[in-house]
């Protein structure tokens, strides 16, 4: 009875978010500041409900409609901004073994001006 009354409710959490969607335009789908509210008023929706009717939370349920929120809405929005990935091994290598290589050149460097300081005392 619990899953029956959560699935229904969270039938109607999606009708909500997809009417409060009708006002977003498709050039406003990734900004965070037009979307957070319909997105944080899903997730609201969700989770208070699975709490009200004692059902865990994150649930099955509750992801399917918010992978299907992504899905619908927001497929796109990575594309617009940069995507960071690792670099390539050769050149992480060469930003490793860099400074490791001019370790022992400053520390002779060291040693050898601070025995030539003495010398000229």
């Amino acid at each position: 009875l619990t899953e029956r009354n959560y699935t229904y409710i969270t039938q109607k959490c999606w009708d909500y978010f997809v009417d409060l969607m009708r006002n977003v335009t498709t050039a406003e789908l990734c900004e965070w500041k037009v979307i957070s509210r319909p997105y944080s008023e899903l997730q609201r929706c969700l989770e208070s409900w699975a709490d009200h009717l004692n059902y865990s939370y994150p649930n099955a349920l509750a992801e399917q409609y918010i992978f299907q929120s992504h899905h619908r809405y927001f497929h796109n929005c990575t594309l617009e901004h940069p995507v960071y990935f690792d670099p390539p091994e050769d050149v992480l290598l060469a930003m490793i073994i860099a400074p490791i290589c001019l370790i022992p050149f400053l520390v002779t460097l060291v040693i050898w001006r601070s025995k030539d300081g003495k010398a000229q005392a």
